[in-house]
This record gives structure tokens, C-alpha cells and sequence, in this order.
């Protein structure tokens, strides 16, 4: 499976290349004595996480905000220039970010795994790394990460209110604007990472724009409208990708030779010499491989460039400016275990709960979806080889925004479920303090909509009829028409799903705080296959806030 990175930019700063420290063998490595002129702005007294998080929210709809990002997406310029005149609201500089060594992973799929990697192999190193990803699962906090954690809930609102208080008090001035969700998380990271005198940032690209040092176009299908700042061109900068189809190498070696960047493509992860036989990963599927060899040359380069500044490194030539073959290497022990220890939530995740087995991947792309199908097929068949009887299989299925659900479904039925949920990205029907997963720019009638389509949807691809109507499958609940056969429901929200589909043999979901929402008798009673099998799998896909949500019931951790 290609997983389509469309390109990686790799820039260290000039500060570190004058670093005067040995850094052999294993590196420990910090750079404490850095200084920055990012001024600290009061904390509003009194304002705790749960009010930054809410705060936050209200960018969410923001309508002239939303407006103006949509206004300059069709042009980089203006973008360049809004982004420009945030970060200096916000106190910071573009030559202030000169300050971060920043690794930028852009693409349509697989930029998440490849920072995660990337991340954990420079880390185990001993750099003081900060990772920048999107979006969250459970708690908004994740996105920012420092050594792989995310922020503190004290160290959040402390910098929030910093960032969030200087753009404030200077909207009046700019025609009372304030950053959307995303580009204020993004402005915000930058000040985390700079006030915490991280050594290296690693940065993902997400959807709707990363606003980094670097000028990156996301040329996958999917993310192809999108177009992502440059603050300043760093000719030079080594550029690394996965192997391309021919139609994105074009695009991608264009791109190069325009700002004169060179361009390498990596090698196959089997291509790598090691003494201990296959390099062995922490995150599942065959996909990942290709993300992990573009880890390592990410990793291989930035050390090289960190601890050898008066080494003359191929890879950063401006003259060469085709696609070249990037060479492999013999990873060190430190890139082998960072390799294996790799954990990314969420993505191509399994948990056992007993008889209950959660297969969790946010798959919402094409190429995604069908990665995730190839692992979950192959997995679920090594978990039902050693069942102790029957083994009931169900999907429980989300998609949002513009993404083409009927296309996503067709790919799921090879799997053959035995029940197809469908439930909106709402983690649970009655109402509690979740402002980390709120979303206000989507009705709740809208997005019990899209699950109704997406039910008739499934039934479509599984000749099974069109779906003449159907009810959220709760007691007392309005009919939205008859009730129909038992291989799909929809439900109103997560925790009902899963209360559901479990059938009261996951101790977690039974949890006296968690209230059960009692379904209607005749639904009950099309739970027997579930009730009688050794054991349920399910699969959770086409959301990633769908698997934040069912991480948060699954994992009380997180949400702490």
C-alpha cells in the first residue's frame, strides 16, 4: 500500500550548526544556554484548563475568522501575511522560530506515524523534543507534546492565557480578528516549544494548514484544495519522500527545483542492514514501513547536521535539484529500539477487554481505509484463530466533514460484520463537562443525519435494499420511520453504541458514573448473536474523533 507522503522538509538552524559539542555515540544533548526575546505576557488570574479549553472553543466559530480562512486559502500570500500578523500579535517572530530545529511532515496520509517515529527515535537520543500533531483524541492538550507528553493541564492554560491575552487585547486594533481553532493551536505550540528551549520540533501538517518555516503544498487527493504558508524559503533544505506515483513525483521534483531544494526518495525498509534480521516496529501495518524508513532518514540526516556542522552532508547540496535515491544505512541500536517502542493512539490500535476486542484505527481517506481494512482482515483472523468458540464481528463507523462515506463503506464490506453501527462523534448523549471534544461548528441534527446516510449506505453496498427508514434505536425516541433489519443501527452517541455492542461484558462501560440509555426491547432482543458469542471484535474507523471517543470511555486515563 503507497502511502502518500507528499514531501518532508528538514531544516536545522544556523545556531545549531555552530554548536562546538562532540557527540559521539549515544547523544545527550541539551541547549539550555539558548535565550529568547518572546516577551511573558500576565496569566489571567482564576483561569483554569477547563475555561482555556472553552475559551478555546469560541474560535471554532469565529465567523469572521472562518471567513477570512477561506478567503485566503486560494492564496498563499494572503496567508502569509495574516499568519505574519498573528505571531507578532502573539509576541512571537518568524526569526524568533529561526530559534527551533524544526523536522515538517506533510501529506495526505501516514505524517502522523512518521513524527511519531521520528520523534521517539530523536528522543531516545537524549534531544528535549517537542511534537506538534493533529488533532487530539481525547484532550486537546496532545497535540502540543514535550519528550513525547502531553503539556500539563497547569502548563496549557499558563501558556494559553499567555498567547490567548496578547492576541486579545490587540483585535480591537485589527478589526476585532482572532486565529481560528487550528492556526491559534499552531501559534501556540510555537510559543510552548520556545519558552520550554526544546532542541528540535517536530512538526505535522494538518488539515486546514500548518503555519510553519517551511513552504510545503499538500498534493494528495483528499487534502488537495489545501494550501500550506510559507513564512520564509530555505533553499537547500533537504527534502525527503516515500515512493511516489509518477503524477506526484512530477509535481513534487517541480516543486523542488523551484525553491532549489534536492529532493530524496527512501529506500524500502528491507533495504536497511541490521545484525538483529527485520527491523521490528511498535505501530501494525504494512503501511508503516514506509513511514518508518522515511523516520529514519529524517533522524539520520538531522543527527548528521547536529553533530557533524563541519561535515560536508550530501543530502544538502542546492545544486542538485532532481530526485535522487536517498542510500541506506546501518540504523544504530538507539534507531532500532526508538523503532519498536514507537506508540501512536488511535491508529491501527488494538485493546483486549476480556471477551471484547477494540481494533481502533482513524482511517478516513481512501488509502487509509484500505490500509486499515488489509491490517484489520489480517489481525482479526490471528485473534479469532485462538477464540475459544464464535467470534461476532462488528463495525461501528463515523465520517465527517466532505469526505465521500459511501466510498469509505464500499471499502469495509470484504470484512464481513456481522453488525454495522453508525453513531456521531458525541461521546456520550447526556450532557458533562467534555469541552476537550466539543464541536461547534457541526449541529447535532446534522451529524445524526450523516450516520442515517451512512446507513443507507452500507445497505446499498451490501445488496441489501435501499434503506426505506429508519429510528435511533433508543427508548422513547422520535421514529424517523420503520424499523428495519438487524445487520445496521445507528445510535445517538458513542457510549449508547458501545453499551450496545458490548452487551454488558466490558466492566468498563458498565461503570455506575457512565449512565446506560435503555433501547427499546426489540432491539435488545437482535443482540442474541452478540450475547451468544465467545467473543466480540470491533472495529472502530472513520474518525479519528470517533476513536477519541471511544478512547475516552475505553482508557479513563486519558481524560485525567
Amino acid at each position: 500500500m503507497m502511502v502518500c507522503i507528499s514531501s518532508v522538509w528538514l531544516r536545522c538552524s544556523v545556531f545549531a550548526a555552530r554548536l562546538q559539542k562532540d557527540c559521539g555515540g549515544c547523544i545527550l544533548a541539551s541547549l539550555s544556554g539558548r535565550y529568547y526575546s518572546t516577551k511573558t505576557a500576565r496569566q489571567i488570574p482564576g483561569m483554569e484548563y477547563q475555561d482555556a479549553i472553552c475559551t478555546l472553543n469560541t474560535l471554532q466559530t469565529n465567523a469572521s475568522s472562518l471567513e477570512e480562512v477561506r478567503r485566503e486559502r486560494g492564496n498563499p500570500q494572503l496567508q502569509l501575511q495574516a499568519m505574519r500578523g498573528f505571531l507578532e500579535r502573539a509576541g512571537l517572530t518568524v526569526e524568533e522560530l529561526d530559534h527551533l530545529n524544526i523536522i515538517h511532515v506533510t501529506g495526505t496520509k501516514g505524517k502522523g506515524s512518521t513524527c511519531a517515529f521520528t520523534e521517539h527515535i530523536l528522543r531516545s537520543y537524549g534531544f528535549r523534543t517537542g511534537f506538534y500533531s493533529s488533532p487530539h483524541l481525547v484532550q486537546v492538550r496532545e497535540r502540543i507534546r514535550i519528550n513525547g507528553q502531553p503539556i500539563g493541564k497547569e502548563l496549557f492554560s499558563k501558556y494559553f492565557w499567555q498567547v490567548y491575552g496578547r492576541l486579545d487585547e490587540t483585535k480591537d486594533a485589527h478589526g476585532g480578528t482572532m486565529p481560528a481553532y487550528f492556526r491559534f493551536l499552531t501559534i501556540l505550540a510555537f510559543h510552548v516549544f520556545l519558552q520550554e528551549k526544546v532542541d528540535l520540533a517536530v512538526i505535522e501538517v494538518g488539515i486546514g494548514g500548518a503555519y510553519d518555516c517551511t513552504n510545503i503544498i499538500s498534493i494528495g487527493g483528499e487534502h488537495s484544495t489545501i494550501w500550506l504558508l510559507e513564512l520564509r524559503k530555505q533553499p537547500g533544505v533537504p527534502a525527503f519522500t516515500v515512493k511516489q506515483p509518477e503524477d506526484a513525483t512530477v509535481v513534487l521534483r517541480n516543486r523542488a527545483k523551484e525553491i532549489r531544494c534536492p529532493l530524496w526518495v527512501c529506500p524500502d525498509l528491507e533495504d536497511y542492514q541490521t545484525d538483529c534480521g527485520p527491523l521490528r516496529l511498535g505501530l501494525a501495518g504494512q503501511h508503516q514501513r514506509s513511514n518508518a524508513s522515511l523516520a529514519l532518514q529524517l533522524s539520520h540526516t538531522w543527527l548528521q547536521k547536529r553533530c557533524l556542522p563541519d561535515k560536508s552532508f550530501s543530502s544538502t547540496s542546492v545544486e542538485n535539484t532532481g530526485v535522487l535515491q536517498a542510500t541506506t544505512f546501518k540504523p544504530s541500536p538507539i534507531m532500532i529500539k526508538g523503532l519498536a517502542d514507537t506508540e501512536w493512539p488511535g491508529r491501527n490500535q488494538t485493546l483486549k477487554h476480556g471477551a471484547v476486542t477494540y481494533f481502533l484505527d482513524g482511517a478516513h481517506t481512501m488509502r487509509s481505509m484500505q490500509a486499515c481494512v488489509d491490517w484489520f482482515r489480517e489481525t482479526a483472523a490471528q485473534h479469532e484463530s485462538n477464540a475459544s468458540g464464535p467470534v461476532a464481528r462488528v463495525l461501528l463507523f463515523n465520517a465527517t466533514g466532505e469526505r465521500d462515506s459511501s466510498a469509505l463503506i464500499k471499502l469495509l464490506v470484504p470484512c464481513h460484520f456481522d453488525f454495522a453501527v453508525f453513531c456521531p462523534n458525541i461521546t456520550e448523549a447526556i450532557a458533562s463537562c467534555n469541552a476537550d471534544q466539543q464541536n461547534f461548528n457541526v449541529s447535532v441534527e446534522n451529524m445524526l443525519t450523516r450516520c442515517l446516510d451512512n446507513e443507507r449506505s452500507w445497505h446499498l453496498h451490501n445488496c441489501l435494499g435501499e434503506n426505506k427508514g429508519t429510528q435511533l434505536l433508543i427508548e422513547d425516541s422520535l421514529p424517523l420511520g420503520s424499523e428495519k433489519r438487524a445487520d445496521s443501527l445507528v445510535f445517538p452517541c458513542i457510549l449508547s453504541a458501545l453499551q450496545w455492542i458490548t452487551q454488558g461484558r466490558d466492566s468498563l462501560l458498565g461503570d455506575p458514573a457512565k449512565r446506560v440509555l435503555l433501547v427499546k426491547p426489540s432491539v435488545m432482543a437482535k443482540a442474541v448473536p452478540l450475547r451468544d458469542a465467545a467473543e466480540i471484535h470491533i472495529l472502530i474507523t472513520g474518525s479519528l474523533h470517533l476513536v477519541g471517543g471511544v478512547l475516552k470511555h475505553l482508557d479513563p486515563a486519558s481524560s485525567k
